[in-house]
């Protein structure tokens, strides 16, 4: 049986490494887009994995594409798992450091999307999920405006690309987590909250591709989820 291929941003680690492996578990072949293309991340082995050279500031998403479908001859699955997280006032005036924030949150995931779009339609049952966040669902303080302002975006990308690529077989969602048990979760709960009452990696990873191996005929346009009570999630 041919394996499905998924496409894969923020593999190195923490959450998209999560999903990398599990996926693979699961039989998938998983083409990681990483700026360190030198060696695959660890619990990755090449006949299940490969890496290639990308940097989700700089484009390169149709040469990607382009190489995977020589090597591969096929595309399943797109998953936008690269983030970038910044505490910086709303109301900044560091431009540069904006549309950093949402070129790799926002325009390098539909970038990708639209490489992809035609072998994910080729595919028959095409999936795409944007991993957002809760801060894509409400503004919960002053210190995540910034962030939020950009996962707002990127929730409403999976939202187009769901009605988009709809008549073609296509779904797509967004995860939208709470804190996460990861780098960048530890960061965002400032000391706030132990690691163990964190979400865990293994469990976002599960959740992932079960959304991705669902039918299309149980398509979720988001999944919101939270690891502590916060009035609204």
């Amino acid at each position: 049986m041919t394996r499905k291929i998924m496409l894969l941003t923020g593999g190195s680690r923490g959450i998209g490494l999560g999903i990398a492996c599990e996926a693979v578990r699961r039989g998938w072949f998983v083409s990681l887009g990483l700026r360190n293309a030198d060696t695959l991340p660890e619990g990755l082995t090449p006949d299940a994995a490969e890496v290639v050279g990308y940097d989700a500031t700089a484009g390169g998403e149709q040469d990607w594409v382009a190489g995977v479908m020589q090597r591969h001859g096929r595309i399943d699955a797109v998953v936008a798992c690269a983030g970038l997280l910044e505490h910086d006032s709303i109301v900044t005036g560091d431009d540069a450091k904006v549309l950093r924030l949402f070129e790799v949150n926002a325009h390098a995931p539909r970038r990708l999307a639209a490489a992809a779009w035609q072998p994910l339609i080729d595919s028959g049952s095409g999936r795409i999920v944007v991993m957002a966040s809760l801060s894509g669902k409400r503004v919960k303080s002053q210190r995540s405006g910034l962030y939020a302002f950009s996962k707002f975006a990127a929730v409403g990308l999976a939202h187009a690309l769901r009605h988009e690529g709809w008549d073609h077989g296509i779904r797509a969602t967004a995860i939208c987590p709470g804190i996460v048990a990861t780098d960048m979760g530890l960061s965002a709960a400032n000391g706030s909250l132990p690691v163990e009452a964190m979400t865990q990696v293994g469990d976002l990873a599960a959740l992932t591709l079960n959304t991705i191996e669902t039918p299309g005929t149980l398509c979720q346009a988001e999944i919101t989820f939270n690891c502590q009570l916060d009035g609204i999630f």
